[in-house]
């Protein structure tokens, strides 16, 4: 098999396409996170397809950022690394969520109570430690970051822009949906969703059809010039 710059391209907009599916799939039906069911088989199942889809999502902005490096310029470089830090504290935190935090509800469910408010959003009773601030700057780059990437991405005007403002858009939805509690705060699964989907299939079409394109080759004897 061959690996080629295109095939890599189109591999990364099969990626985003999977993870929006995920990202919307895996919320529909979420139970409440407390800690009875983060002990549950349902909650590791959700919180191992969420770290697959971060992964998931990380490849696909990748190929989305250099598919088109250069049109993307400085406000793409930002919003990409902004984006990208959002989506490796999703996989470390939702990974917690899944396999440190689980063990420890029996234990220390104090503080597994404490960590779980949190992370949705509520007032925690005790002192999580860093915890808290990490929670904080995952939702601050994965809010700036989807916007300022969105907005690169539309001017860039080489992938589906109708995805691309609804990327930008799902991050100032998303503020707002921060404030509302987690049963609401869930909802920002669907634009966001959407968008990765919508733009993982732009860029796996536009690669397609760019090696669709015939090649100019220059008119050498014996050789028949493809224009």
């Amino acid at each position: 098999m061959t690996v080629s710059p295109s095939s890599l391209v189109r591999a990364s907009g099969a990626a985003a396409i999977a993870a929006g599916t995920l990202f919307v799939g895996v919320q529909l039906g979420h139970p409440p996170l407390d800690t009875t069911s983060i002990t549950t088989t349902e909650m590791a199942v959700r919180n191992s397809l969420k770290v697959l889809m971060a992964v998931l999502a990380l490849v696909g902005i990748t190929g989305m950022y250099l598919s088109q490096v250069r049109r993307n310029g400085v406000v793409g470089l930002v919003g990409y690394l902004v984006l990208a830090a959002g989506y490796l504290l999703i996989t470390s935190s939702t990974f917690a969520l899944g396999y440190v935090l689980p063990p420890l509800a029996e234990t220390e469910p104090a503080f597994v109570g404490n960590v779980l408010a949190t992370f949705t959003g509520d007032a925690a009773a005790g002192d999580v430690g860093v915890l808290g601030t990490l929670f904080q700057l995952q939702s601050a780059c994965y809010l700036s970051g989807g916007l300022v990437f969105g907005i690169a991405l539309y001017r860039a005007h080489v992938l589906a822009r109708w995805a691309a403002v609804l990327l930008a858009v799902g991050g100032l939805v998303s503020a707002v949906l921060a404030l509302m509690p987690d049963a609401l705060y869930r909802l920002i699964a669907f634009p966001n969703g959407i968008a990765l989907i919508g733009l993982g299939y732009s860029l796996w079409r536009t690669s397609r059809q760019a090696d669709a394109r015939p090649v100019a080759v220059e008119d050498r004897p014996g050789r028949t010039a493809v224009r």
